[in-house]
């Protein structure tokens, strides 16, 4: 009898790629629209996230930026582990080593890529941890399935030297991931060059967001976004496509249980420049991962173990096929990314200017660095009784006197945040002060 996974690669050896496919729905599409009845979770997700906290989580990647370097050491015994090989493809803009390593045994064909943008490093940990697992758990049933029914290939670090100074675009000042078409950047050719050696029947795309992005018109934010990227501009499914948005409704059974109304859809508008989009022109089953933030998960270690826990279902699905009888209503549902919030608002106190009058003004501030709070800029001063933001201070009764700046800008749309709330407006009776960083152990006044 021919496996699962020999009949499902059957399946993906006859379709046709996507660039010269039809693009209309199927029947079975057809009959499911309008279904929203999300699957279950699978039987194995508590038992793994239970094992997540005690025998998974790779040490040493607590701080969501570190450098590349420290990657490497930290999943060193990892990739010593039996069947996981490790290749150098290229080199970075500043001649950092671009690794690709594999393991598995199976015929479907996965690749993972993550941290194009250097300061989107939520994925690249979840990786460090699914190495971990294949390794440290290699009876556990679910590696015996991956192991048997696919070969994984991940590109942990494709922007090394964004990496090593926590910034979205490459040393050359390009931005990989808008450069699929003209493959500028050594790390877009060696990324390209690897897809195109390896044909992948699945790809994943693993980024960040913004933290202030909203689920659709709610006021929740987005912890986490799927998307299956468009092949055209007409975005159309067709079966390659249908595949990926399988995956989607897999993941979001695995992360309902966690942060059900908290994940969103990204924009499918298609980009011809944009790596997801170009990838699955090329006939690869792919499905975009985006990172957003959830409240207090300060280094992104929350959504960290929910990103290695989606990965684990989506490729569980990959294995076993079940994400091709998914319905897709689950998927098309999700809202999308909505209005992106502000980071800091503090409402309805009095600034305070020497040589000026006293005047109610609120202050929105935003932060280099949001879920940490710091690097914080002025974004506007004035009248915002109606903007929303992610937190408010209420500073009523309270005095606003900017603090000496070192940019000698004071208190101005984009200078630096520094100021101090008072009780005075002399300044004598400060209750807290925000220095561009906010005081993890004073966050709000008492």
């Amino acid at each position: 009898m021919r496996t699962t996974a020999a009949l499902l690669l059957a399946g993906l050896l006859c379709l046709p790629p996507a660039a010269t496919a039809s693009g209309t729905a199927t029947s079975q599409d057809a009959a499911e629209a309008g279904v929203t009845r999300l699957p279950a979770p699978p039987p194995w997700l508590a038992g793994l996230d239970a094992l997540y906290d005690a025998r998974i989580r790779v040490a040493g990647l607590e701080d969501r930026r570190f450098q590349p370097e420290q990657w490497w050491r930290v999943a060193a015994p990892l990739l010593e582990q039996p069947g996981v090989s490790v290749e150098e493809i290229g080199r970075s803009a500043e001649g950092r080593p671009l690794r690709h390593v594999s393991w598995g045994e199976g015929p479907i064909r996965v690749l993972l890529w993550s941290q194009m943008h250097g300061d989107e490093s939520t994925a690249s940990m979840a990786l460090a941890d699914l190495l971990r697992f294949i390794g440290a758990q290699p009876s556990h049933p679910l590696v015996e399935r991956l192991r048997r029914s696919t070969t994984l290939h991940l590109l942990p670090i494709v922007n090394p030297d964004g990496a090593a100074r926590f910034r979205r675009h490459n040393a050359l000042g390009i931005d990989i991931n808008r450069d699929a078409r003209a493959l500028a950047s050594p790390e877009a050719r060696a990324l390209h060059g690897l897809r195109e050696r390896l044909r992948p029947h699945y790809g994943f795309n693993l980024h960040d967001q913004r933290v202030g992005y909203r689920a659709g018109d709610s006021e929740r934010g987005t912890a986490i976004a799927l998307l299956a990227p468009p092949f055209n501009e007409s975005r159309e499914v067709d079966a390659v496509r249908a595949r990926a948005i399988g995956l989607a409704v897999a993941v979001r059974a695995v992360l309902e249980p966690y942060v059900g109304g908290h994940i969103a859809k990204w924009d499918d508008t298609f980009n011809p420049r944009a790596f997801g989009d170009l990838t699955a022109q090329a006939g690869v089953s792919t499905l975009l991962i985006e990172s957003g933030g959830i409240e207090g998960d300060r280094h992104k270690q929350r959504l960290r173990k929910l990103n290695f826990l989606a990965l684990a279902g989506a490729l569980d699905a990959i294995a076993t096929g079940a994400h091709l009888d998914l319905p897709h209503g689950p998927y098309e549902d999700l809202p999308e990314n909505g209005e992106v919030w502000p980071d800091l608002l503090v409402r309805g106190a009095t600034l305070v200017v020497p040589g000026a009058e006293p005047a109610r003004a609120d202050v929105m501030v935003a932060f280099d660095e949001p879920l940490l709070e710091r690097g914080g800029r002025i974004a506007e001063i004035g009248d915002l009784a109606d903007a929303r933001a992610r937190r408010v201070i209420d500073g009523a009764g309270l005095y606003l006197l900017p603090l000496a700046s070192g940019d000698g800008r004071g208190l101005a749309p984009r200078a630096a945040a520094r100021f101090a709330l008072s009780r005075d407006p002399e300044g004598r009776e400060v209750v807290w002060t925000l220095a561009e960083d906010v005081d993890p152990e004073a966050p709000s006044p008492p």
